[in-house]
Parts: structure tokens; C-alpha cells; sequence
């Protein structure tokens, strides 16, 4: 592992570099890799190790949309394509990508497909975090690792075919064979990883839960929503308060944040943005402390997650789904922002 200094915090990464292609080749070349569920993680995963040279099979259920899916991206039913417990038979590393609640669903037959000296891989430290709701225990004489991207399937692809890559923390759980580690980073490097981080299945869920439900989206889209609000209240037309709110911090300001920093962005606007900036962001940053001390306290009790559980498990779940996402997406706000989008340069005419 490489040493690297961040901001003054000492941490251990593993690089591309350090562990190459061909070394995970060598780790896993007498792996059958089986990938479970084809969502949102399963086809981004399952392709970069198909286009990095492994032998990949998939897991899904026969005859739905995911399963279609997976046939058109070239996986073949009886061949690389099968229901989820034959693909789990057929793995000795044995990718579980389903949904939360997919796992939870599965797991009294996925555990009884598991082999001694087998690796049991997750991408979320859900399932095994808060076995005392999910009832994912595995047996002793298996492997149980984890590579977590920070990013959506959608990300992990799309960087992958740009090469870029995309950062992922790794953890072992279970280590049975000696060689949980070198076969989990080799999996990390095989979906295209650009470095990878080491943390524990309880930091990865803890964190991962917080950052959904706080600045990566859940925040996210309260704060929007709240100045969106405010700007129309006081008159501002649709389009002035949304490209005020969000088209000039995805098309500008976030690319700046990305390309070297907040300090970086702020030193590339203007003085008047820059002091206005300077003086609230510490106002921001002090009224939601509580909230998020409220939110880490409810992921870390297990409240979020019987939330998930809970609602992800009923019958009629995708159906409210829907509904809940057709209020943002038919709010005046959002309903803007597809005119707005419609308008930029490269989307006109389509």
C-alpha cells in the first residue's frame, strides 16, 4: 500500500499501479465470478470484469427486465445467464449486487449454494451491518469481503470506458483462505477502480447511508428545492430561480469544485460571490450540524435501515415509488429544469 498524506491525515491507498491488471488476472484466474442482480451495480461491475478479460456469469430473474437487459448487453441464458441460486452454485466468488432488500429476499437460498473456500462480495455493508433485521449471517469456512465504488453503476461505467476510473474503499470481514484480500482487491482493480481505500463494513454503511441521505441527495435536493422556493416566492420567473439553483452548479461551479477544490471555485468567481460565500457557508454549516448528528444517529441505530427494509418489502413498493418520484419530477421546478435542458446547445433540435 502507498502512503498518502490527505490534508495531514496519513492514510494507505492502493493503486492501479501497485496492483496491475495482470496480477488480479493472476489472483483470479482460477475464479468463476458470478454477479448477482443485473440493476444498478450488477451491469456496470459485471461489464468492466467481462471487458477486463474475466470470465464473468450473472445471477437474475428469468424473464424480467434486468434479465432482458443482461441478454442484450451479450450474456447468454445457459451459458453466462442463469436464475440467481444456479449462478450462485456456479460462483466461487460470488458477487451479491441485488438490492437491500434482494438480499434479505434471497439469502436462505444464496447461503445454501455457498462452497467452502468460496468469497461472499458485497458492494454495501448493509446486509452484514445489520444482520439482526437482514438475517445475513455466513457461514464460517467462506470468504466475506467488500468493494464499495463511490459512485452509480451508471459512474462506474461511464469512467470506466473513459478511463478514468472510479475510487472505491475495500474491506474483509472474513478472511477463511488467507487470501480474502488479494482476491478483493483484485476484484476492486478488475471493475475499474482507481484507487482503492481500506475501511470496515461498518464505516462504508455508516458513511455511505449519511452521505444518500445528506449532501449527495437527500440534502441535496431539500436545499435546492428550499431556494428554488424562495427565489419565486419574491417574484423571479421559473427559469431565473432554477438556473440561479442548480444549472449554474452542474454546468459550472461543481466542475470547478471537481477540477481543484472549494477553495479553487471560490478563487475563480467573483469578489462579491467570493465574500458572500465566505461569510454564509459558515451559517449553512452550523444550522444543519444537528440535523446531520440526528441523521448519523439514526443510520448507526439501525432506524434507517428497518425504514428501507420495511418499505422496499412491500407489495405495492414500486407503485409508491413512482408516485413519490412523479411529485418531483412534475413539480414546477423540475418541469423546468427539462425546458431548461431541452435548451442547452448540444440538446437542441434532438
Amino acid at each position: 500500500m502507498a502512503k498518502i498524506d490527505f490534508g495531514g491525515v496519513v492514510e494507505e491507498v492502493i493503486t492501479s499501479e501497485e496492483f496491475p491488471l495482470k496480477k488480479a488476472g493472476e489472483v483470479l484466474k482460477n475464479e468463476t465470478i458470478t454477479v448477482l442482480g443485473y440493476g444498478v451495480q450488477g451491469p456496470a461491475q459485471a461489464l468492466n470484469l467481462k471487458d477486463n478479460g474475466f470470465e464473468v456469469i450473472i445471477g437474475q430473474m428469468e424473464g424480467d427486465e434486468y434479465w432482458d437487459r443482461a441478454v442484450a448487453d451479450g450474456f447468454v441464458p445457459g451459458k453466462t445467464l442463469f436464475s440467481i441460486t444456479e449462478a450462485a452454485r456456479k460462483g466461487t466468488i460470488v458477487i451479491n449486487l441485488l438490492s437491500d432488500a434482494g438480499q434479505v429476499a434471497t439469502w436462505p437460498q444464496i447461503k445454501e449454494c455457498l462452497n467452502e473456500g468460496d468469497a461472499l462480495y458485497f458492494s454495501h455493508g448493509f446486509s452484514i451491518v445489520y444482520k439482526d433485521q437482514t438475517g445475513v449471517i455466513p457461514p464460517k469456512n467462506i470468504d466475506v469481503v467488500m468493494v464499495a465504488p463511490k459512485g452509480s453503476g451508471r459512474t462506474v461505467r461511464t469512467n470506466f470506458l473513459d478511463g478514468s476510473g472510479i475510487n472505491s474503499s475495500f474491506a474483509v470481514y472474513q478472511d477463511f483462505t488467507g487470501r480474502a484480500k488479494d482476491r478483493t482487491l483484485a476484484i476492486g482493480i478488475g471493475i475499474g477502480s482507481g484507487y482503492l481505500f481500506p475501511t470496515t463494513f461498518e464505516k462504508e454503511v455508516y458513511s455511505d447511508l449519511t452521505g444518500e441521505r445528506g449532501v449527495l441527495m437527500g440534502c441535496l435536493a431539500g436545499v435546492m428545492e428550499a431556494q428554488y422556493n424562495l427565489l419565486r416566492k419574491h417574484g423571479h420567473s421559473p427559469s431565473e430561480a432554477f438556473n440561479e439553483t442548480v444549472e449554474e452548479l452542474t454546468q459550472s461551479l461543481i466542475r470547478l469544485v471537481a477540477e481543484n477544490g472549494m477553495d479553487w471555485m471560490f478563487s475563480n468567481c467573483s469578489t462579491t460571490a467570493q465574500r458572500g460565500a465566505l461569510d454564509w457557508a459558515p451559517r449553512f454549516r452550523d444550522a444543519v450540524v444537528p440535523l446531520f448528528d440526528e441523521l448519523y444517529e439514526s443510520v448507526v441505530s439501525g432506524k434507517e435501515t428497518r425504514r428501507v427494509i420495511e418499505a422496499n418489502s412491500a407489495p405495492d413498493y414500486l407503485r409508491k415509488l413512482r408516485k413519490e418520484l412523479d411529485v418531483i419530477k412534475n413539480s414546477e421546478m423540475w418541469r423546468t429544469g427539462a425546458v431548461v435542458r431541452s435548451l442547452r446547445p448540444e440538446n437542441r433540435g434532438k
